[in-house]
Parts: structure tokens; sequence; C-alpha cells
């Protein structure tokens, strides 16, 4: 993904009587139970993908469910000399070498050995380079998410981990994946949480979480909320 220029730090509040602890209080053991559970899950779903489905787009651009999905285990698949070898093939350009690598593997797996690459390394330490506490747990969620919503398959993330990511969320995070959110306010509605100023956009919070990751969501998922605000065209595919 393209990484878009820096633009004013937005906020983010979440109200509800059972809200996230600070991010500094949530241990390790809660985070790294929280990534083997999502990643047993993401395993159970894509078990009861049909071909089709497997071959379908997803909201990775150019990427279908099964790249995704073969994206989803390369960190457990490659060392670090290996991962600096396929860099390297990629001139350093780390967009070139996960799509690179992504459709390589797709093509060399067969679709049940995507799923149980995820079960079996449910534990796996493994998390994306010079990321947060979070890191592991985001980069699983939303990249299964881009499988799920694409499909308009009926999983819900569950909402601890969705508050653990959606509290997580940096000004350098959003420049990073390119969330350019500038005038608008998150705002969800199965959840007590909302993050930035400006017109208000309602969804669901895994939705919403989607456009903080610089996704742009399938029409008919985002509202304008009793306000009737009309939803910017940039946030919707």
């Amino acid at each position: 993904m393209s990484r878009s220029a820096p633009r004013p730090a937005s906020r983010s509040t979440s109200r509800s009587s059972d809200r996230l602890v600070p991010r500094a209080s949530v241990s390790r053991r809660t985070i790294a139970a929280a990534v083997a559970a999502e990643r047993r899950e993401l395993a159970d779903v894509l078990d009861e993908l049909t071909p089709n489905e497997w071959d379908a787009p997803s909201l990775c651009t150019g990427w279908r469910v099964r790249e995704v999905a073969a994206h989803l285990s390369l960190g457990f698949r490659t060392t670090l000399p290996g991962f600096a070898v396929e860099l390297l093939r990629a001139r350093g350009g780390l967009h070139r070498m996960t799509d690179r690598t992504a459709r390589r593997d797709a093509a060399a797996f067969t679709t049940r050995e995507l799923a149980e690459l995820l079960r079996k390394n449910a534990g796996h330490p493994w998390k994306p380079p010079a990321a947060g506490p979070t890191g592991a747990l985001a980069h699983d969620v939303v990249h299964g998410l881009d499988i799920t919503v694409a499909l308009d398959h009926p999983r819900r993330v569950p909402e601890d981990r969705l508050r653990l990511l959606l509290d997580a969320v940096t000004p350098r995070s959003l420049r990073f994946f390119g969330a350019d959110l500038t005038g608008v306010q998150l705002r969800a509605q199965d959840l007590d949480w909302s993050h930035g100023e400006g017109t208000a956009v309602y969804g669901e919070a895994q939705d919403l979480l989607l456009l903080l990751f610089g996704r742009r969501l399938p029409p008919g998922r985002l509202n304008g909320g009793p306000e009737g605000h009309r939803v910017p065209p940039t946030l919707v595919a």
C-alpha cells in the first residue's frame, strides 16, 4: 500500500464501561493469546471456503483470497536471513517483496495447506518488523478482514481484539498505511468508540478498523448516521 503525506493528529475515544485498559497495561500474554485465537479462527474460515471464494478478489488491491492467505503465513516460513534475501531480490522494495512472495506461495501451496499453516503456527512469536506490541494481532485481524469483508462472510472479530487494535492507532500508523481521514470522524455503531474530528461516518467497528489501515470498503458498509452526512467517496471502493 502507498503511504500518504503527513497530516494533523486525530484523536480516538472509547467510553464504554468495559473500555480497554491503557496500552501499557495490556500484558504480552494477553496479546499472544488473542493472536493465537485469531489465527485458529481464520484457519477455520479458510477451511470452509469454496474454490470460487479462494479465487475471489480480496480488499488488498491485486490479490485474491489465496494471495492474502499465503501472505498471512510468510513470517512463519521465512528466517531473518531469508527475509533479507527476498528484500534484496525486490531491490529493497517491501511492497514488491510481499507481492512477489504472496503470488509465488499462493501457487505453491494448496488451500488446505494454507489454512493449516495458520493453525499449526497459532502460537508463533513472529510480528511485522518494527511493529509495536499489537503488530502481529493487527496483521492477522486486518488481513483476515481483507478476506471476510470482501466475501461478505458473516465472521466477526471479537470485541476484545478490536478494542486492542483501535486503542493502538496512532498518527504514525495512519500515515504508514495511507489512511487519509482528514475532516472525518469515524463513529462505531456497535462499540462506544470514535476517532477524529469532522463529518461523522458510521459503521461497524471492524469496518472502521479497515479504514484506519488504509482500506476502501465495499458499498453499503458505511453510512452518515442520524445526521445523514454523505459518506466521502474516498472511503468506498
